[in-house]
């Protein structure tokens, strides 16, 4: 007679004893759908070594090094914050403002050129040298060149608002570049999470904002960023338009409503896709969205442009190193704005503005394609790529 056996359990030995689990609990890995073959961060920079040894030769493996390294932040001030000492407790620690020093510094040389040249005819001087100096009014601090301390946590001031913002350093590069001058209207078509909106905030010239974020999710971020950062009067005068839409409706909806239009598209956000497994663009079920980046940036880029009134400016930025997201898009962009909509624009060179930061970041050489200087940014902070643009008409 055959024994009875109990089926609703199942055995499991491992090293000498012996565990009974319920057989609806045991659960078979299915490798081949749970396990990918590669992780995607590896994915990702097996991505970056072919494409980028190509792009960037031997600079390559120190711009990877970096990349790979730990991210170092900048401590962005919020002047709308009461809270004593901020500025006095960083510098203490051995923080500076990389902004004044490095404008500073940009004056003192401009004037030695000056008072070189003074005798030659303003023709003969080089365009790099007769940039406009940029407000002091933005304050980043950053710890010294090798140095990786971690800020502390922002302290509240009575009114509950933060002392300042933790993001990376190279970001408060493009809203530098934007050049934002009082009075002028500004749209930020990209803007959550918000580090680069609160800068924008900061230079005190801003008449108008539109912020706008296509995730309803970032967009929510986005308020509360600027509701930790911002009197609460301040977010009812109006001066701060937040929207979730798709910004490549705004070209259409808002044509030459802006001076000073930012457009820091969605990219392969490079240092996060080699570093972090989660969310990352280079997973497979995201491989489709990875490929239409370029399509989607140079839409974004052509309704920034629309959006722009005659003589204002855009900035065009990335955290990628891709030429393909990079200078390609711009390119793509500046033809058909002139094609199809008629619209002229003129590429700025950025050389001067590489050099005035060149002792805190580390650029790459410039590349040239046309009329287009453009640096590529890249040290222990993240990797950023800029583009500055002026609508002529």
């Amino acid at each position: 007679m055959a024994a009875s056996v109990l089926t609703r359990f199942c055995i499991n030995k491992s090293k000498g004893s012996i565990r009974f689990i319920q057989r609806r609990y045991r659960v078979k890995t299915k490798w081949a759908a749970t396990r990918p073959t590669f992780p995607a961060t590896e994915l990702a920079l097996h991505n970056f070594d072919t494409s980028y040894s190509i792009q960037l030769r031997d600079l390559w493996p120190s711009i990877r090094v970096a990349m790979l390294s730990e991210q170092k932040y900048g401590a962005l001030i919020n002047s709308f914050s009461s809270a004593p000492n901020v500025i006095t407790e960083l510098e203490a620690q051995g923080c500076k403002d990389f902004i004044s020093i490095d404008c500073t510094r940009n004056e003192v040389h401009q004037s030695s050129l000056d008072s070189m040249t003074s005798h030659r005819d303003s023709a003969e001087l080089d365009p790099a040298a007769l940039q406009p100096s940029m407000s002091p009014d933005i304050k980043c601090l950053v710890f010294p060149k090798g140095d990786i301390s971690r800020f502390n946590p922002a302290r509240p001031d009575s009114s509950g608002i933060l002392g300042y913002y933790l993001l990376d350093a190279a970001s408060v590069l493009p809203v530098l570049a934007l050049d934002v001058q009082p009075g002028h209207t500004v749209l930020d078509l990209c803007a959550a999470p918000g580090g680069k909106t609160l800068a924008l905030l900061q230079t005190h010239s801003v008449n108008h904002l539109w912020a706008n974020d296509l995730s309803g999710s970032r967009t929510m971020r986005l308020r509360r960023t600027l509701q930790s950062y911002l009197p609460k009067e301040f977010l009812e005068e109006n001066k701060i338009h937040i929207t979730s839409t798709d910004g490549r409706q705004l070209g259409m909806t808002e044509e030459k409503s802006f001076e000073r239009v930012l457009v820091d598209v969605p990219c392969t956000t490079d240092r996060h896709s080699a570093m972090v497994e989660e969310n990352n663009i280079f997973k497979r079920s995201r491989t489709k969205e990875r490929q239409k980046l370029p399509l989607l940036q140079t839409q974004l880029l052509l309704a920034g442009i629309q959006a722009t009134r005659g003589g204002g400016n855009i900035v065009y930025s990335t955290c990628s190193l891709s030429q393909l997201q990079n200078e390609c898009v711009v390119q793509q962009a500046i033809s058909l704005a002139q094609q199809e909509l008629g619209i002229t624009v003129q590429v700025q060179d950025l050389r001067w503005f590489a050099q005035c930061f060149s002792d805190t970041f580390h650029f790459a050489p410039q590349l040239s394609v046309g009329e287009l200087v453009l640096p590529h940014l890249c040290a222990n902070f993240g990797p950023i790529y800029m583009c500055k643009l002026q609508r002529m008409n």
